[in-house]
């Protein structure tokens, strides 16, 4: 079920961002040869949902893509976004928020591969028993919604009992890191920061430039703006009259599919701990070419030590 695995120039996911990643972004970063992804929420309607998985399956042939499937019962709309994968079979279905139940028997039927994110070792193992091909291991570090657990120390566990995919995601941002989340067992490393600030983004320009502009330590890990953890940059809480010290959560929903929080997301922006790779608004090919050139000189350097 991971053929496509051989196709990628890079054992590298672009994390699919809400409200950031779309058609553009994907096409560009699976033809440069890393897992492009989007999540099925930044389209707002199920034709247009239709239309993005047309045009990236078109545009891709045979280049593996992901698509991030919200699972969690307050997606009314699940049961059609089902019916769509059906229909235009990406390669990959990451599950997000609920149990990837639902999700398997169909993308198995034609063959796709189901990666379930997990932030903890409980819902790792709910994950495989619902039959996952892979975990997704959100880390402390990723962007957005984030982990607790040390990277390393979560892809060492998970390995002890699974012998599946493994993505790992939360702080890796070069080739060098990729190596060595490779080398402590994982077989992907997802990145969601990196892109964030590529050409193809659908980020504003103003974010774009924010992520370029700061680092490590403008960023607030809180959740006082969701009501689960999440990783914000300091300056957008600042931009609009939020005291990063002191968040206090509304008590709103922290997500749902169809009506999300936009301007939890939109207007006020997140970020990783991977920012301090990213130094200029660039393509996204030109991201991976600079990622497989690391990791290339990584596992050389690797190699020659052992």
């Amino acid at each position: 079920m991971t053929a496509w695995m051989d196709r990628l120039r890079v054992p590298v996911v672009a994390a699919p961002m809400f409200l950031v990643s779309g058609p553009e972004l994907v096409v560009a970063t699976s033809r440069a040869g890393a897992l492009g992804a989007f999540p099925a929420p930044n389209c707002r309607t199920l034709d247009e949902l239709d239309r993005w998985m047309g045009t990236i399956g078109d545009a891709l042939d045979d280049q593996p893509w992901a698509l991030n499937l919200v699972t969690h019962r307050t997606n009314a709309r699940l049961p059609d976004d089902l019916r769509l994968v059906a229909q235009h079979r990406p390669p990959v279905v990451i599950t997000a928020l609920g149990s990837p139940a639902p999700v398997v028997d169909t993308v198995h039927a034609y063959g796709g591969t189901v990666v379930a994110d997990v932030v903890s070792m409980g819902l790792a193992r709910k994950a495989v028993a619902a039959g996952v091909d892979g975990l997704a291991c959100v880390s402390a570090g990723a962007g957005g919604h984030t982990g607790s657990l040390s990277p390393f120390a979560f892809v060492s566990a998970v390995r002890q009992s699974f012998d599946g995919l493994v993505v790992v995601g939360g702080g890796i941002a070069d080739g060098a890191g990729v190596a060595g989340a490779v080398a402590a067992g994982a077989d992907l490393v997802s990145m969601g920061t990196r892109f964030l600030a590529t050409r193809e983004s659908m980020a504003v320009p103003d974010y774009k430039q924010m992520v370029v502009d700061h680092g490590l330590d403008d960023l607030v890990v809180s959740d006082g703006v969701t009501g689960t953890p999440a990783s914000w940059l300091r300056p957008s809480l600042v931009a609009h009259g939020l005291d990063p010290d002191h968040l206090v959560h509304d008590g709103g929903r922290r997500y749902d599919a169809t009506q999300a929080p936009a301007s939890r997301w939109k207007d006020i922006w997140a970020a990783g701990q991977g920012i301090g790779a990213v130094t200029d608004v660039e393509p996204a090919a030109q991201v991976v070419a600079q990622l497989e050139r690391e990791y290339r000189q990584a596992v050389a350097r690797l190699a020659a030590r052992v």
